[in-house]
């Protein structure tokens, strides 16, 4: 069963993911960059996504990918967005506390836990639902100890009354795809290894209702929701998954999806080279890789592991006839769960992250809980 509300307002918010693509190619296609080459500034015209600088020193510039990174001859990338952090903390913030644990010592990834305070009173037995979330960034910029997130879980939490995972996850271009998928999946196992109350983590073991577990995430995130739902199926996953939250999905490909897809070859071309440049350099399909032609690469979607899907699509977004297409093909392939789509048709994307003050982020963070608690 599909279900679809559509919402509308007068007021638009700033982009996130939107940021890094809708302006590319054509905010660095002008000669305003600056690039220094020993002791010459000069400006680069280069009309592409990507610029190569001459180098002989190891300090200096080999490549740039404005806004993503920046590649210096000694193999160092400089993240040119994404970078702050805020600390987690076992003093309550809005009633919520939070705690880093390392999941994967081999690649020095960590897990964010979120906790509502009072849940430290909860009577013995009594568990919570537990969440999972992908954060977003293009694959390549962001974390879960970013403040966009981190605040966002903090809310998500105190409102739903749930214990939240969000998982970190190795980044382009040191760690190309599938390193994202492959990092996720192990978070999922390792979280799992808890559902009999013997894991490493005593908040999980304590706390965690596995009759109640969800995925979600955003962007490039809600993308990893997608095909980590996919995999839960596919491997059998137990318990199951009870539902995921994709929201502005990053999905594409070479061509539209429909007549209402962004038309625009240099916009579609810009995107693509996102993906062929810097997130899978190594993709035999470019664009058209099924990891990221989530629609049009002819997967088929009905062994989704869960039991019902919210798909939240921004009517100002790049991706949004994509993640329309995505719920579409998702109602029509025999999977048994249940469907729901929530338009916001004046929003850009993430607006609720860059702008959690703006009109319609209150009525997103509502629904978002319900599909939760509900």
């Amino acid at each position: 069963m599909l279900r679809r509300i559509t919402c509308s307002s007068s007021l638009a918010s700033p982009s996130l993911f939107l940021r890094f693509f809708r302006q590319l190619p054509r905010s660095y296609s002008s000669p305003t960059t600056i690039a220094v080459s020993g002791r010459n500034i000069r400006r680069l015209s280069t009309p592409t996504t990507l610029r190569c600088i001459c180098s002989h020193s190891s300090s200096e510039i080999i490549s740039e990918h404005p806004p993503f990174v920046r590649v210096y001859k000694d193999g160092r990338i400089e993240r040119l967005s994404g970078t702050e952090t805020v600390p987690a903390s076992l003093n309550p913030r809005n009633d919520v506390v939070s705690k880093d644990v390392v999941y994967s010592p081999g690649h020095n990834l960590s897990v964010r836990l979120f906790l509502p305070h009072k849940s430290t009173q909860l009577a013995a037995g009594n568990k919570l639902p537990l969440l999972i979330y992908f954060h977003g960034g293009a694959w390549i910029n962001e974390s879960p100890f970013s403040p966009i997130y981190h605040n966002f879980l903090t809310e998500v939490v105190k409102s739903a009354n749930c214990l939240a995972v969000s998982v970190q996850y190795r980044r382009a271009p040191e760690d190309p795809v599938p390193a994202a998928y492959e990092d996720t999946w192990s978070a999922i196992q390792w979280i799992f290894s808890h559902s009999d109350g013997s894991g490493e983590e005593d908040w999980i073991n304590k706390y965690a209702d596995f009759e109640k577990v969800f995925l979600a995430g955003d962007s490039a995130g809600g993308n990893i929701s997608h095909h980590m739902a996919m995999r839960a199926g596919k491997e059998k996953l137990k318990p199951r998954i009870k539902g995921t939250v994709i929201v502005h999905p990053a999905i594409w490909g070479k061509d539209p999806v429909d007549e209402h897809d962004v038309q625009d070859r240099e916009i579609r071309d810009g995107v693509a080279e996102v993906w062929e440049k810097i997130v899978s350099p190594n993709s035999v399909d470019g664009a058209d890789d099924p990891w990221f032609n989530v629609v049009g690469s002819g997967s088929d979607f009905s062994g989704m592991g869960c039991e019902k899907v919210l798909v939240e699509v921004a009517g100002k977004d790049v991706f949004w006839r994509q993640g329309l297409a995505y719920a579409e093909k998702l109602k029509k392939s025999g999977w048994k769960g249940e469907v729901e789509v929530i338009e916001e048709e004046d929003e850009e994307h993430c607006f609720h992250l860059l702008n959690p003050s703006s009109e319609n982020a209150p009525s997103f963070m509502k629904r978002f809980v319900e599909f939760i608690t509900g």
